[in-house]
């Protein structure tokens, strides 16, 4: 900084550039600035901090297109992301005990969030800033059901070129596998775009189809389809969701027999457990069966029969309580795949909260299976009130297509308020009253209202 901007600045800070502390921090800043870092000093950076392995991106990128509106909104500097892995034990993944399952994500998970801060901290040493969104949670639940998440962990883990997402829908990493959990930390500290990781370029997935084995709810398809609903409603029971459904069914018990039979012992202490110490996982499977990754393919090469002895077996042949929806393709697999595990009907709370998402949550629980024989159908959406908007479905033999605004002709219109609408999703309006006070109205079969809506899970 030149005698003559120095003097400017402390012109322009008044009374404070007299001040001891102030004159120092002057003095520092006036300093030449250190070197950029480059990839190598970031990437071990991280694996000092306790990483497995570590990338950089650039908040330019494509791949960050998605997210770059909430993280500049959490920091408003930032421009690189550093993603990074965290190894976990799959021996314990493995297990069919879950809560040794449960207790390796955990830790894992504290891991993640412990290196993420240390990257932090080693990011001062360049002169720089950090941001570190948490592994898991706590989220922005402000905003659930929506993306309640500040960054995309998988997503850029990918563009960071620490593996790709197979058919489940885990990030498996060349070596580690997808026995992994996954940080980003975000920073001011700017990186050339030749010194940026790249993703790489073939996927590990194996497409063995061992996870579509050992889903207990079929949420993952054979032909890499992905049941979002399934996976939400049974794997992640403890979670947001099934939560609320939970409190509900305490509300409306009338009393405590009432309340047994609803949820019973052996969940309410579930509940108990994961209220206290960390929400766990019913299944994750999917995670525990996968073979790829050349630190875990050994022994799935040697003996493909051994693995499924050893590991997808056991999964399979545990009995366990099964969480569906009642109307759902996750109650026909798991009454006809797995006849030995009981299910249990429980109720989905990924309600959307205003017509948009709705929307966008759609596709998310659409049932395939139950669409399969549906010739193809256009709906066409009209909302008015305090949400005004148009949009269109198309159901074709198990295919779902949306758009916004009106696409083609219609075989059904409906024109409905908003409020009454959403309302009418949760379950707190009745349909015949709302057609009968015009706050919902059809042009076209009130029979197509019915097929549509059993094409999502309820």
């Amino acid at each position: 900084m030149s005698k003559t901007s120095e003097s400017r600045r402390a012109s322009s800070l008044g009374r404070l550039a007299s001040r001891p502390d102030v004159l120092r921090v002057l003095q520092r800043s006036a300093a030449p600035s250190k070197p950029r870092a480059t990839l190598a000093q970031l990437r071990q950076l991280c694996l000092d901090a306790g990483a497995a392995d570590a990338g950089v991106v650039s908040i330019d990128r494509p791949e960050v297109d998605t997210d770059r509106e909430d993280i500049l909104a959490a920091m408003p500097r930032a421009r690189t992301l550093l993603s990074f892995v965290i190894g976990m034990n799959p021996t314990s993944i493995q297990s069919p005990a879950r809560s040794v399952a449960n207790l390796e994500f955990h830790h894992a998970g504290d891991q993640s969030n412990e290196v993420a801060r240390k990257l932090v901290e080693g990011l001062r040493e360049f002169g720089a800033r950090g941001l570190n969104p948490a592994m898991g949670f706590p989220m922005e639940m402000h905003r659930f059901p929506g993306k309640i998440w500040v960054v995309s962990h998988k997503r850029i883990a990918e563009a960071a070129g620490l593996g790709k997402m197979g058919i489940h829908r885990n990030v498996i990493h060349p070596r580690l596998g997808n026995f992994i959990l996954l940080g980003t930390v975000v920073t001011d500290l700017e990186i050339a775009p030749e010194d940026q990781s790249q993703p790489i370029d073939y996927n590990p997935c194996l497409e063995c189809k061992l996870c579509v084995a050992a889903c207990p709810v079929g949420a993952i398809k054979p032909d890499g389809a992905f049941d979002v609903s399934a996976c939400y409603v049974h794997n992640y029971r403890e979670f947001m969701g099934g939560f609320t459904d939970w409190v509900e069914q305490v509300v409306e018990s009338k009393d405590r027999a009432d309340y047994r039979r609803r949820v019973g012992d052996t969940d309410s202490a579930s509940m108990w457990q994961s209220l206290s110490f960390g929400a766990n996982y019913k299944a994750a499977y999917c995670v525990a069966v996968c073979p790829a990754g050349e630190d875990v393919l050994p022994p799935y090469l040697e003996s493909k029969k051994g693995w499924k002895n050893d590991v997808l077996d056991p999964l399979v042949q545990k009995e366990e309580t099964l969480y569906v929806l009642r109307n759902s393709d996750a109650r026909d697999h798991a009454e006809r795949r797995f006849p030995h595990k009981p299910t249990k009907y429980v109720h989905s709370k990924l309600r959307p909260t205003s017509v948009w998402s709705f929307f966008r949550g759609a596709p998310l629980s659409f049932q395939r299976g139950r669409a399969k024989d549906i010739e193809r159908t256009v709906y066409q959406f009209e909302f008015t009130g305090r949400e005004q908007a148009k949009m269109t479905f198309v159901v074709d033999g198990g295919t779902l297509e949306t758009a916004e605004g009106w696409v083609g002709e219609p075989d059904l219109r409906v024109t409905a308020d908003a409020d009454t609408w959403l309302h009418f999703l949760a379950g707190e309006r009745n349909p015949v009253w709302a057609m009968m006070t015009r706050k919902i109205r059809l042009e076209g079969p009130v029979a197509l209202l019915k097929q549509f809506g059993r094409c999502f899970a309820s």
